[in-house]
């Protein structure tokens, strides 16, 4: 073994592979080896330890450069290489049996066909590399191939572009010395990180994720360019990602994949698009599982796949279909996190790059190839040159004739060169005697056609090449930024972003699981669980669920719901637990010891550690909670106290309003409420909230609503408030304020809703072929409804909710001379309903449509014409175009 072999991973000092590296050493350190001993029958004893440590390092060291591990050049494993090497070796532009091409490779590949179909099969179905024909299998459903006798294949415009060039190739023998294979392909591009890898080897593996075609030339030019630029996976498969751990994709980091889950109505769900590394198959089965086991709830499940995902998810009645996706991603694979590691082949040694690395390297790499390729050209053009400056001075000065008398071989040379001696320092190099040789075998019929003229052109044509050759390799970065420009403009547009990147917000799992189990109380043997059913009902739950538990002490804790728990007499209040829950207020009445004072307090229980025993009094020995009610929304109630009658107390009876506390920690002692002893306390009429409105924020990065001040902020909501969603296809629909709330990327407007805002709208109607504006209440509905026509060519051009907006159209095609016009919305059309088409704002061809800064007036003005348009307005759908042309004229 040589000493690269030696060295694997020194450089990279990887815990993983440390042990592997150390075996090898050690299997090289010189160690004396027993000496061999012999049978009775003469047959040599070997010894196990010191044939196990040599063939297993040179078994490891294969495994990793010669199978699992892809080379950072050309980014392939062995393998790969040579099936590509072997398609290139048959290419005729035809298309060719897979079973041919398995056949032809194994000139290459010392394994068996398996191996190879398996890998060609998989290169087929990144779409890059490989044109297909025939059934390749499904990389969504999971389905496998067609047998290789079924199937064709040929190389992609974009393989045979990028990928091979005999002349800057390095060769080597195949494993049986009969051919020839190439070192590594001569790839002009990140191909690496376009299709990623995966492979195990001994000590090692390496996962590189695959990332978009466009951003990859992308990162290639603003390197070149000395720019930052960032990477981040697409997968085939689609979905949505977060790369907010991505690390690079080196080891240590994840990234979480989802599918892509959308609300067909309020009992539907629908699949579009699944995570990558998994298929239908698999993935309709973990939904499966999680339904079986109480996570979720779903009716029914119909696979629809063919050409794209399509998995249908019925919903029983009364199922949120908000949390049912919540559920989805916590208890099923629709949500997934991948671990990259990438590892590659550098210098016959294992490293561990990051992907910006890689890109460099390649990057790097490519321009080393291009610089190659200009030089072997510019060599070739000078010989061109050379050959043809030669055969002009030959010809056209009639060195030809001169060897009519000559007798001998090495006479004709002589004389030759004696002839050309005149002009051999307008030449570029010296000439050699097999130039000489080339001029003999010129023939009599070509050189009395021989044209001048047209040899001065070519001539003429080859300067001007070495010319532009020379520029370019002056200019090498210039003009491998412009190579890397016509790669992206001949095969981007084939190669969009599949995956959509995003934030993720967190889900908690107690949150969205369905409530599968009931929880009962025995209140007289002090046990709670889910198998107590002759026992006192108490709520529904789940089996991950929390429930918090207040005892006549004053002592609470915390507990994880089971089928059956021992946790004592005397039990107050049983509820589920919902941690970091500041809405849930508690306002209880106790009275310190056996004889002190009777105190009140209101408190909220967000955080605790579980099992751990708390106590809300003051601690102090026979303390006792008098009164206590757990309010969801922060509700206090007023309260009668009567207290036991004792001499010089005037009043027995008194009220006290709970609302008029303050909302403090759970640890505080609270307010006195009386001194004296208390007969009885009692509920007189039960309060509203004292919390307020809830604030509520929109998040864009995750599309979900939160509590915590992140993203844009909605406003303060309560009861009945509603969300209003206007999406930019021209749809609105009004949701809940529910914080499982899941929304579309096509938001325009997301705002809390009044119904007394009046919306302006310009938009493309494609029945009319015209531009309409138009002015419009929303009402509240459930579902998503169109105010821009049902067409679904038409599109929406502005939106505004200002009270008077102004419009600048610019006029285009024959009407670009007409002057730009201005129109007054509130003016020129009156409040409709929002099923209303509007009115046509021109005949004329439109160029652009701008919103001026809008004239303010004064509201009694606004409300006199806001009174006005009501009275006159028409809710009834109808095109309005009177009077439009002489509005413009003016």
């Amino acid at each position: 073994m040589d000493e690269k072999e030696q060295d694997i991973n020194k450089e990279n000092e990887q815990p993983d592979e440390q042990n592997l590296m150390d075996k090898q050493q050690e299997a090289q350190a010189g160690k004396e080896t027993p000496p061999p001993v012999w049978d009775v029958d003469g047959t040599r004893i070997n010894h196990l330890p010191g044939m196990y440590k040599s063939w297993f390092l040179d078994y490891a060291s294969y495994v990793i450069l010669e199978r699992a591990v892809p080379h950072i050049n050309d980014g392939l494993k062995p393998v790969q290489r040579r099936i590509l090497h072997a398609m290139y070796r048959m290419d005729d532009g035809r298309y060719n049996k897979v079973a041919n091409i398995i056949g032809y490779t194994m000139q290459y590949h010392p394994h068996g066909d398996a191996s190879i179909g398996d890998a060609l099969v998989q290169l087929g179905q990144k779409n890059l590399l490989i044109d297909t024909q025939g059934n390749w299998g499904n990389i969504y459903t999971g389905d496998s191939s067609a047998a290789p006798r079924y199937i064709e294949a040929r190389l992609t415009k974009f393989a045979q572009e990028v990928v091979f060039n005999p002349k800057t190739t390095v060769w080597k023998l195949s494993y049986d010395g009969r051919n020839q294979e190439p070192v590594t392909l001569p790839v002009k591009f990140p191909l690496l990180l376009a299709q990623g890898v995966e492979g195990i080897a001994v000590g090692l593996a390496s996962k590189i994720l695959p990332h978009n075609f466009g951003e990859l030339i992308d990162a290639s030019i603003a390197y070149l360019r000395n720019d930052p630029f960032e990477l981040y996976p697409d997968f085939p498969t689609g979905g949505m990602v977060d790369v907010s751990r991505y690390n690079d994709g080196l080891r240590g980091g994840a990234v979480k994949v989802r599918a892509r889950i959308e609300k067909v109505d309020n009992k539907t769900l629908k699949i579009a698009d699944i995570p990558f590394g998994k298929n239908t198959t698999s993935l309709i089965e973990s939904i499966i599982k999680a339904n079986e086991k109480g996570k979720i709830k779903i009716k029914k499940i119909d696979d629809n796949t063919a050409e794209n995902v399509e998995i249908l998810i019925h919903l029983p009645s009364g199922v949120s279909p908000d949390k049912t996706i919540d559920a989805l991603y916590a208890f099923s694979d629709c949500e997934l996190s991948i671990s990259p590691n990438a590892c590659v082949i550098k210098d016959n040694k294992p490293w561990f790059l990051g992907v910006s690395e890689i890109l460099k390297e390649n990057t790097d790499h490519t321009v080393h190839l291009l610089k190659r390729e200009l030089e072997i050209r510019k060599g070739e053009l000078e010989d061109a040159w050379h050959k043809a400056s030669l055969e002009r001075i030959f010809i056209e000065k009639k060195i030809y004739q001169r060897i009519e008398d000559c007798e001998t071989w090495e006479a004709i040379i002589k004389t030759i060169d004696h002839g050309l001696e005149p002009y051999k320092k307008l030449l570029k190099r010296p000439v050699t005697r097999d130039d000489i040789v080339k001029l003999t075998e010129i023939k009599i019929k070509r050189i009395s056609k021989y044209d001048a003229k047209k040899a001065d052109e070519y001539i003429a044509s080859l300067e001007e090449e070495m010319e532009q050759v020379d520029y370019h390799l002056a200019n090498l970065i210039t003009y491998a930024i412009d190579y890397f420009k016509r790669i992206k403009r001949m095969f981007a547009k084939n190669y969009p972003r599949q995956t959509e990147i995003r934030s993720f917000g967190s889900i908690e799992a107690s949150k969205v699981v369905v409530r599968n189990e009931k929880l009962y109380i025995n209140r007289q043997d002090g046990f709670i669980g889910t198998s107590l059913k002759k026992d006192e009902y108490v709520c529904d739950c789940s089996d991950i669920d929390d429930v918090i538990l207040f005892y006549k002490d004053g002592k609470y804790k915390v507990t994880r719901v089971s089928e059956k728990a021992f946790v004592g007499k005397n039990v107050i209040h049983l509820a589920i637990f919902k941690r970091n829950d500041k809405r849930t207020i508690y306002n209880v009445v106790y009275r310190d010891g056996k004889q002190g004072y009777t105190y009140m307090k209101r408190f909220a229980v967000t955080g605790i550690t579980r099992d751990k025993e708390y106590d809300l009094t003051k601690g102090t020995p026979g303390s006792k909670v008098l009164y206590f009610s757990a309010n969801p929304n922060g509700e206090a109630e007023i309260l009668k106290v009567v207290l036991k009658p004792r001499p010089r107390i005037r009043n027995l009876i008194f009220e006290v309003d709970m609302g008029e506390l303050a909302i403090k920690g759970r640890g505080s002692m609270g307010n006195i409420l009386t001194k004296h002893d208390i007969h009885k306390i009692t509920l007189k009429k039960k309060g509203e909230s004292t919390l307020g409105g809830r604030k509520i924020w929109f998040e864009e990065e995750t599309l979900r609503l939160n509590v915590d001040g992140r993203g844009l902020y909605l406003g303060e909501f309560q009861g009945s408030d509603q969300i209003l969603v206007i999406t930019k296809d021209g749809e609105f629909y009004q949701t809940n304020f529910d914080l499982s709330n899941h929304y579309d990327n096509n938001i325009l407007v997301i705002e809390k809703f009044d119904s007394n805002t009046v919306w302006s709208a310009v938009y493309y109607d494609a029945d009319q072929d015209y531009y309409y504006v138009k002015r419009f209440q929303i009402d509240s509905v459930s579902k998503p409804q169109r105010f821009i026509g049902d067409n679904p060519k038409s599109y929406l051009v502005k939106l505004t909710k200002v009270d008077y907006p102004r419009l600048e159209i610019k006029f285009g095609g024959d009407d670009k001379m007409r002057e730009k016009m201005i129109v007054e919305v509130a003016e020129f059309i009156g409040v409709k309903s929002f099923k209303a088409r509007g009115k046509r704002l021109t005949t004329y061809q439109v160029s652009r449509i701008k919103e001026l800064e809008p004239i303010h007036k004064p509201e009694e003005e606004k409300q006199n014409e806001n009174n006005e348009q009501q009275e006159s307005g028409d809710n009834t759908p109808k095109d309005e175009d009177a009077g439009q042309m002489s509005l413009f004229e003016e």
